[in-house]
């Protein structure tokens, strides 16, 4: 339920509306711009009677949110929400770029990348310390080693870190080093992970799940918000169907149609959405073309030496053709 205040309530009226409904059982969430004030009631709203509000002669109307995403959903609140992260703010017309290699697999390799990225116009640098793998013998990245690494290219850089978060052991140890915290396909419904990352006072990147739909996706985000971390980046990285000549298959439709249900910031990552390289900078002005506000690239300098995912990296020449071609695009969609 939404109460829509009108344009000249009073503040005192509203905190005292506030009061009654959080008595009532309800979380009370307010959304305000220059000329509204919404309240989004989350709980049971069945103790009291929609006439019953619209007795307060300050409240314009009241709305039933059909959506079962109330925090994460435009109803509660209409703006974009913008977050920022250091110097770099996601949820803007201007796209920011996250890049860097799948896994961080030694210093070298680390810092020649992120200089690299950096020159080219990333806005931030992501690498993997601890990294979910389909084969249990595939390399699984060097842990804390791998945060520590990440935190120097950060500082020779100035780019925030992006890494990722695989359970709530490990939870506190990422969160510690990064920047901003990644939940991967694979745990976009680890509900547990999902609530602790709700309790962090650092961004969450949220990755879309192999087969998830976008009101499953939403729901994760919703996870997350009803902990009190409103700071949630959405990201479509391809889902699972029956083709099978790419990783997956890249929804771009996915994009406009989240912009229209949420006001979350919603970036593409086509890396593994196609798993080939080649298909990447295509995906990626697409992805831009189509509203997307950001990019998650991968990008190693000897992808054919790389210890993970070396076959959808771009090398830095073409990350940086890339770079040039969506700022074009950008301009001209913005």
């Amino acid at each position: 339920m939404v109460i829509v205040m009108k344009a000249n309530a009073p503040n005192e009226v509203i905190e005292r509306i506030e009061k009654k409904m959080t008595d009532l059982g309800c979380q009370v969430h307010r959304s305000e711009g220059a000329n509204y004030c919404l309240l989004g009631l989350v709980g049971d709203t069945s103790r009291f009677t929609e006439s019953q509000i619209l007795a307060n002669e300050f409240v314009d109307r009241v709305i039933r949110v059909q959506q079962p995403f109330k925090l994460a959903g435009r109803m509660f609140h209409p703006e974009d929400t913008i977050i920022k992260i250091g110097n770099v703010e996601v949820g803007q017309n201007t796209p920011c770029v996250i890049a860097g290699p799948c896994s961080v697999e030694n210093e070298e390799q680390l810092l020649t990348i992120a200089k690299a990225v950096k020159s080219s116009g990333a806005t931030m640098l992501r690498g993997g310390a601890f990294k979910p793998r389909t084969s249990p013998y595939s390399f699984q990245g060097l842990g804390e080693e791998g945060l520590k690494l990440l935190q120097k290219a950060k500082e020779e850089t100035g780019l925030p870190i992006v890494t990722e978060v695989m359970d709530t052991d490990t939870f506190d140890l990422v969160e510690s080093y990064a920047d901003v915290l990644q939940i991967g396909a694979r745990n976009m419904q680890n509900f547990p992970l999902l609530k602790r990352a709700g309790r962090s006072k650092k961004p969450i990147i949220l990755k879309r799940g192999l087969s998830a739909t976008i009101e499953e996706f939403l729901m994760s985000a919703e996870y997350i918000m009803s902990e009190g971390n409103s700071q949630v980046i959405l990201c479509e990285r391809g889902i699972r169907t029956f083709e099978t000549h790419t990783r997956n298959t890249l929804d771009l439709s996915a994009v406009p149609a989240i912009k229209e249900l949420s006001h979350l910031p919603i970036i593409v990552d086509p890396s593994h959405a196609c798993g080939k390289w080649a298909l990447v900078e295509p995906l990626a002005k697409a992805a831009i073309a189509v509203g997307a506000h950001g990019l998650m690239i991968e990008v190693h300098h000897e992808p054919e030496q790389a210890l993970s995912d070396g076959s959808q990296s771009l090398k830095p020449k073409r990350f940086d053709h890339m770079m040039k071609a969506i700022n074009e695009i950008s301009k001209v969609v913005n």
